[in-house]
């Protein structure tokens, strides 16, 4: 009997819409509370490096003020090996929900051309929260090295290439491309002398195992200043630091053009939802707003960025440029890594 009547069998559709209905009245609020509700725990800022190095100093100073801005602690983990490429491997496959966040600095940019093959796509496979700030770099030897100057530093270099070590924190690391540019340009092969991180070479550098270095002012401000471990032969970025006016760049010494400075940037694994990015930059944009990271900052040379930089766009507008960049100095420079 109710085969033959219409109305009934529709009537069981019209209770079954109105409970979808209702259903999604519920779980509209319910899911614009838990998306409100982040961050529930701790969040993880992934650093490609070893502790104690020029990217850890940077995610450290961030993750106390960014944590208070989110008002959940923030925790540094380092996940070094493979030229720095194993961390946004790590990044890019992590859930996107803002629990796991990348802090790099321009092998972001470089890694696309130092490698044959990557896990990861800078471009595809991360949002972008913002930029931190610009590092400048300094070129410096042993201290018992036979030059005193930055002529006599091309003088002894190009006279004695087979004899010269340059030491860097690994492939991938901005201390070999800022090596690998300064031999570049001079025109000499050098002996090249990788560690695991920064803090290695620049110990050895201190102890006398190596000759050169060309790393970040994070690093090598305070035994620049200290004045009694390495000899400083200059800058690397086109005009002199407010912090050590009296050290000159490379370029008005002769390296014209020579302009190397390190940018650091946060990511989040693509798919993170915008109103968790969002926060994530309040964050950061606070973070650099802190006046003890802008004071730790000055002292170590390093400069802030504009706002327009802190912004997710800032970022990755420049990580395009800076991968076309390196990109050509790269192929230059015929250096590639498996």
């Amino acid at each position: 009997m109710n085969a033959s009547n219409p109305a009934r069998q529709r009537r069981p559709l019209r209770l079954a819409a109105a409970a979808a209905r209702a259903i999604g009245l519920v779980a509209a609020p319910w899911s614009a509370s838990a998306q409100g509700a982040w961050p529930d725990k701790p969040i993880v800022m992934v650093v490609p490096y070893s502790a104690g190095g020029p990217t850890d100093v940077v995610a450290r100073m961030l993750a106390v003020p960014m944590g208070k801005s989110l008002g959940q602690t923030v925790v540094v983990e380092n996940t070094v090996g493979a030229g720095g490429t194993i961390a946004p491997t790590r990044v890019a496959k992590a859930a996107p929900n803002g629990n796991t966040i990348l802090i790099h600095h321009m092998g972001m940019a470089t890694a696309p051309a130092l490698y044959k093959k990557l896990n990861y796509d800078p471009l595809k496979d991360f949002e972008y929260i913002g930029q931190v700030m610009d590092v400048p770099m300094t070129l410096l030897s042993r201290k018992d090295f036979p030059a005193n100057n930055f002529q006599e530093l091309l003088t002894y270099v190009k006279a004695n290439r087979d004899k010269v070590s340059l030491a860097n924190a690994g492939i991938g690391a901005v201390s070999q491309l800022c090596g690998m540019l300064f031999a570049h340009q001079i025109g000499v092969q050098l002996t090249t002398v990788p560690y695991k991180g920064a803090g290695p070479a620049l110990n050895d550098l201190m102890g006398g195992q190596v000759d050169l270095l060309c790393d970040q002012t994070t690093q090598t401000a305070p035994v620049i200043k200290d004045g009694t471990r390495v000899k400083v032969f200059g800058v690397t970025t086109p005009k002199r630091l407010s912090s050590m006016p009296n050290l000159p760049t490379l370029d008005e010494q002769g390296l014209k053009g020579f302009d190397v400075k390190v940018w650091h940037g946060i990511y989040a694994p693509k798919g993170t939802p915008p109103a968790v990015l969002e926060k994530l930059n309040v964050a950061l944009r606070a973070a650099l707003q802190d006046d003890m990271v802008k004071q730790r900052l000055a002292e170590l040379s390093s400069e802030i960025v504009p706002l327009d930089k802190q912004t997710p766009e800032g970022l990755r507008t420049h990580l395009v440029a800076e991968i076309d960049k390196w990109g050509k100095v790269i192929k230059a420079a015929g250096v590639q890594a498996d």
